[in-house]
């Protein structure tokens, strides 16, 4: 099923990503880790893409944060001309990761927004025990809610630079690169970002000894 809703609200929270607030229609229900289609109708005539949700099943609209493409004049692009009182398109909610409890967290830029709904779930749940995030960017200025994953997960979160590395050698992304930086290795293990960093980390995991049922990457 598809819905018409409104943007109610919009913030950029870096130089290319924006966090959007929707309306959220009556008994819409979504699970922490779901994703949508979202779509516009003309004159943009844009998508349909997938989006996870990113807020709380409880808060009375849905959050979507988004890294806008300028370069490409799609549907990215196009959101981000958007404004509070303007329409977008979203379909039913469908499984793109399942919250299986505390865990480590990989997330390569943008991979990141499918996680934020399920740790801010486990913090609510106090339930969030000794997850960990391992955030990768190419730079500092891709970072966003730095402030919130430190709140959330002390020093248990961590920046990890793939361009930016202030006079210290490119870091190799590998099974020891991962080993010394694991708070722990007990999974469940969540990966999310390009298709070649998502290879790169689930088959370093492997090799660490990991079980493929323990891997969790998006469907």
């Amino acid at each position: 099923m598809n819905y018409n809703v409104k943007i109610i609200g919009k913030e950029r929270l870096n130089h290319d990503v924006i966090q959007f607030r929707l309306q959220r229609p009556a008994g819409y229900e979504f699970k922490p880790g779901q994703a949508i289609e979202l779509f516009l109708e003309e004159p943009d005539k844009k998508g349909p893409a997938p989006f996870t949700f990113t807020g709380l099943t409880t808060d009375p609209y849905l959050e979507l944060i988004i890294k806008i493409y300028e370069d490409r004049k799609a549907l990215t692009a196009a959101l981000a001309g958007k404004n509070a009182g303007d329409s977008v398109n979203i379909t039913d909610p469908w499984d793109s990761f399942i919250n299986k409890g505390p865990g480590i967290f990989f997330a390569g830029g943008a991979g990141v927004t499918p996680f934020i709904a399920i740790l801010r779930h486990l913090k609510m749940d106090n339930n969030i025990g000794s997850s960990q995030l391992l955030f990768f960017n190419k730079s500092h200025e891709d970072i966003f809610l730095e402030k919130e994953f430190k709140s959330l997960l002390g020093n248990r979160y961590m920046n990890i630079l793939t361009r930016e590395h202030n006079g210290s050698p490119k870091p190799k992304i590998d099974e020891q690169f991962i080993r010394t930086r694991m708070a722990h290795f007990t999974g469940p293990f969540y990966v999310c970002g390009p298709p070649g960093f998502t290879q790169t980390i689930q088959n370093a995991l492997i090799k660490l000894g990991a079980q493929n049922e323990t891997v969790n990457v998006s469907f």
